[in-house]
């Protein structure tokens, strides 16, 4: 008898699922609008209205369905609660304890990033590790953090919280998280793009990036394959930036591998290689030989994740 297990990934605007054979293959996929009214009220109404609807639809008994993992937008503790989820209005809630009832299926929770690090390690970029460090470069930059196979949360659920270490003293710009010369700041899609203004306002060397209107990331790595110097010098100051970070990071878990995803990590080998090239001349000697991979699940590994994370919480 097949068994199955239901992925959710809650984002701001869009909540992903997914439902699973819980031998990791996916059956399907769909999205729903994420309705942030009223400090997100209904949206664990809405996805158990959704499963509900689905398990008809699908013929699919509840015997048969050993539960949800969630992956949501902020700190999560004993794969349960979550302490504070800004973009949807959340404050504390007991995520699990709430799905479950009104759905009886038994429900796991875990941060987002962390979600997708567990899918890319299961059956995406980090398959055949089970020492990961996942770093998303998008609006933002984001991490999970596997130890033998297992996400480290931390006491606050903040484990991972990659995009915030302290890599620049003299920044002057405030973080999304108030602080000042966060990783972020530099590794993000924004980042890159801050970057990339600045240079152009210090240097006046001829630059195919001056004649973009709409500069951006990709723009900004586009330019780089092409040989533009200046934006070489962007990824790379970037790569010093993250491939420091990494460093400061592998001295802490020792991981076998950086996974690398989000929209940044479209642009290949050139950034990979940028992180890479710091990444071997600031690391302590035992960790240099990690290896670095780019993500392949793209969007969809928060849902692999959240099966994931459904099929192990019971182990110690």
């Amino acid at each position: 008898m097949k068994k199955y297990g239901f992925g959710v990934d809650i984002g701001g605007t869009s909540i992903k699922m997914s439902l699973f054979e819980m031998t990791g293959h996916m059956v399907d996929k769909w999205e729903i609008p994420t309705n942030t009214e009223n400090n997100g009220s209904s949206i664990l109404d809405d996805v158990a209205a959704v499963i509900e609807g689905r398990l008809v639809s699908d013929g699919i008994s509840k015997d048969d369905v050993e539960g949800i993992g969630i992956g949501v937008p902020g700190p999560v503790v004993q794969d349960s609660v979550v302490m504070c989820c800004v973009n949807l209005g959340w404050g504390r809630v007991e995520v699990a304890k709430e799905l479950e009832i009104k759905t009886g299926l038994k429900v796991c929770v875990g941060n987002d990033a962390n979600v997708a690090a567990l899918g890319e390690m299961w059956q995406g970029g980090g398959k055949g590790y089970r020492n990961v460090i996942m770093i998303t470069l998008g609006t933002g930059v984001g991490g999970g953090i596997i130890i033998d196979g297992r996400i480290i949360n931390g006491s606050n659920g903040a484990g991972g919280e990659i995009g915030h270490i302290f890599v620049e003293e003299s920044e002057t710009e405030v973080c999304g998280c108030g602080k000042r010369g966060c990783l972020e700041q530099y590794a993000s899609a924004t980042g890159i793009v801050r970057l990339a203004k600045r240079a152009l306002a210090a240097d006046d060397q001829d630059s195919i990036l001056r004649a973009n209107q709409d500069l951006s990331a990709k723009a900004v790595a586009d330019a780089a394959k092409e040989g533009d110097a200046l934006a070489l010098y962007v990824i790379d100051q970037m790569g010093k930036y993250l491939g420091t970070a990494l460093a400061n990071a592998a001295s802490i878990v020792d991981p076998e591998v950086f996974v690398i995803g989000g929209g940044v990590s479209k642009a290949g080998p050139i950034i990979t290689e940028a992180i890479r090239k710091y990444y071997i001349e600031r690391a302590f000697h035992s960790c240099r030989n990690a290896d670095f991979a780019l993500a392949e699940l793209g969007n969809d590994a928060g849902v692999y994740g959240c099966v994931y994370l459904l099929m192990h919480h019971d182990q110690a």
